[in-house]
């Protein structure tokens, strides 16, 4: 957590914390899940745990810690995985981070219509505008979102841009693993 700026909120730090660590696998890495849990409550819970993860030695008393789970699995839509989560009362928020395409607003309007989902990919990977994003999700049980985009092309730790609503459709699924 060496480059996070300590004034930031708990979901920021988290959500920083894991484009950083997922900055240090590479690129054209799977999409990765992450459940957030009060550091305070997992070092009082679970000190084993804490040790393990490296925790009993930080000063944080407000932070988010960061766990990874399971392997997202590739062969489904990421949407419809999501869908399939619930989270135990001790994981306060969750965050993924995930690879994507994306293209400027100005090419918008040279999209073909009426492609399939497969014949769309392939036309924006292969479009000269591209641009290959990282986008790091963070959301928590309140509401509260954060996110944090890493552009291949700009890919240092000065380069990352945050804010809540970066990426809306992403945090709305996240959101909704938290619904009753």
């Amino acid at each position: 957590m060496s480059n996070t700026p300590m004034a930031a909120s708990p979901l920021t730090r988290a959500v920083l914390e894991i484009d950083e660590y997922a900055s240090g696998l590479g690129w054209d890495q799977p999409a990765r899940l992450f459940a957030l849990v009060d550091t305070a409550r997992l070092r009082a819970q679970e000190p084993s745990l804490a040790t393990q993860l490296g925790l009993q030695d930080e000063p944080e008393t407000t932070g988010l810690t960061p766990i990874e789970q399971d392997e997202v699995p590739t062969d489904k839509p990421l949407d419809e995985f999501l869908a399939t989560i619930a989270w135990p009362d001790a994981v306060v928020g969750c965050a993924l981070t995930v690879e994507r395409l994306m293209l400027p607003p100005s090419a918008e309007s040279q999209v073909p219509q009426g492609l399939s989902d497969a014949k769309l990919a392939k036309w924006v990977a292969e479009h000269p505008d591209r641009h290959e994003v990282r986008m790091t999700v963070g959301v928590l049980r309140d509401g509260t979102r954060d996110s944090a985009l890493r552009l291949r092309e700009k890919d240092a730790p000065t380069e990352v841009l945050t804010g809540a609503g970066l990426v809306p459709g992403l945090a709305e699924a996240l959101s909704a693993t938290f619904a009753d």
